[in-house]
């Protein structure tokens, strides 16, 4: 009987250190998941810098081509 009671208490202490070994991982995949948040958070920042600059550098392109438009077309009428 006390042979049963001793494999009973192993058994019980592995499923402990199991239970213990689960709850360490689930929480390193909670901080892995928040690092990965804040990560993912200053990324979506960066792309939102990036196409507000390129938004202006294109407004500045499309009014530089306009402006060379305007100047050729004002050159030809005052040729003819």
């Amino acid at each position: 009987m006390l042979r049963d009671a001793e494999r009973v208490a192993y058994l019980e202490g592995q499923v402990n250190e199991h239970s213990n070994t689960f709850s360490d991982m689930r929480e390193t995949m909670r901080h892995f998941e928040n690092r990965m948040d804040v990560r993912f958070e200053s990324v979506d920042r960066r792309l939102e810098q990036l196409d507000q600059k390129m938004s202006r550098q294109f407004l500045w392109l499309v009014g530089v081509q306009m402006t060379t438009l305007v100047a050729m077309v004002g050159a030809l009428m005052a040729r003819g």
